[in-house]
């Protein structure tokens, strides 16, 4: 059963997971909606670049899993987490359509994203590989899992990123980022409880959890780090003057645009501990205050206030 142990709270008490349907307007945001901060904006810009497709993605393995749920707490959750994901997934995707309109085409390498969540990570194994269906599934809910452990790590970072306020970063940009890390963080423990639910029992699971991460970890810093490369040459405002680079990166970490390389890679050991549990990712608490004054999220409640009074 997936049980939110609070780390604001001595008390555990199971939290409710509700997709939440916002919406934002992206006429006024800028291509550099960092201002000044080109390397930092397209750091942050590859979640665009890969959410659209792998969230989906989420979504595609949770409900070939479902049939395996036979906790009624867990289906409940799993079902939270699926629309939560689902509209992660078509939030970015409406960020790469306003990245196209200020004339940076992101196309030539989504579509190797696809590829990658789509084929090499599909419903079948690629290249015909004589792997069972069941242990193909718990592959890929393990891949799930350890790529929900950065997606939280990274979530609660966002949420006390002063450094981007200080920044006069775009304030829907913001909302964005901000609602989505919030989301992650509220359901942080369901794809890894998923996967200890479907995953089989004793050292396989534990052994085909290290192996998810061990895959995850590697693609997912390569894929930034091309996805990044990928954007500042395309930037039509840089018209190739500047480049990606690891000290322009850690300029940027310095001034708190930027999640710490420290805060990335340790959260790789804690997740391989047998005793771990993302519960102890992130303040639940923060999350939700986010969520209560986030412009989007309110839109979306009110919203839904409207439609029950009608």
């Amino acid at each position: 059963m997936s049980t939110e142990k609070s780390t604001d709270t001595n008390t555990e008490e199971h939290y409710t997971i509700v997709p939440r349907r916002v919406s934002f307007d992206w006429e006024r945001t800028p291509l550099h909606w960092i201002p000044d901060e080109p390397t930092a904006t397209h750091v942050i810009n590859v979640l665009h670049l890969l959410l659209p497709a792998g969230e989906r993605w989420f979504v595609k393995v949770f409900k070939e899993g479902l049939p395996l749920v036979t906790d009624p707490v867990l289906l409940k959750d799993v079902k939270g987490f699926m629309g939560q994901e689902a509209t992660h997934s078509v939030q970015h995707a409406h960020v790469l359509d306003h990245l196209a309109a200020q004339r940076l085409d992101t196309a030539a390498f989504t579509k190797y994203v696809d590829f990658l969540f789509e084929k090499l990570l599909g419903e079948n194994p690629p290249l015909g590989a004589p792997i069972p269906t069941q242990e193909w599934l718990r592959f890929r809910l393990a891949v799930v899992a350890a790529i929900e452990q950065f997606t939280a790590v990274l979530g609660n970072w966002v949420l006390h990123a002063e450094g981007l306020d200080q920044a006069d970063a775009d304030e829907v940009m913001l909302d964005l980022l901000r609602w989505h890390g919030a989301e992650e963080v509220e359901h942080r423990s369901v794809a890894f409880d998923m996967y200890q639910h479907c995953g089989g029992e004793g050292l396989s699971r534990y052994a085909r959890r290290i192996a998810g991460m061990t895959v995850t970890a590697p693609v997912m810093l390569y894929l930034w780090v091309w996805g990044t490369a990928y954007l500042m040459r395309r930037d039509p405002q840089l018209a190739g003057r500047l480049r990606y680079s690891l000290g322009e990166h850690n300029k940027a970490v310095r001034k708190g645009l930027l999640p710490t390389w420290r805060e990335l890679g340790t959260a790789i050991p804690r997740y391989l501990r047998r005793s771990y549990h993302p519960s102890q990712e992130g303040s639940l608490r923060k999350a939700v205050e986010y969520l209560a004054e986030s412009p989007a999220a309110r839109a979306a409640a009110a919203a839904v206030g409207r439609a029950a009074i009608a």
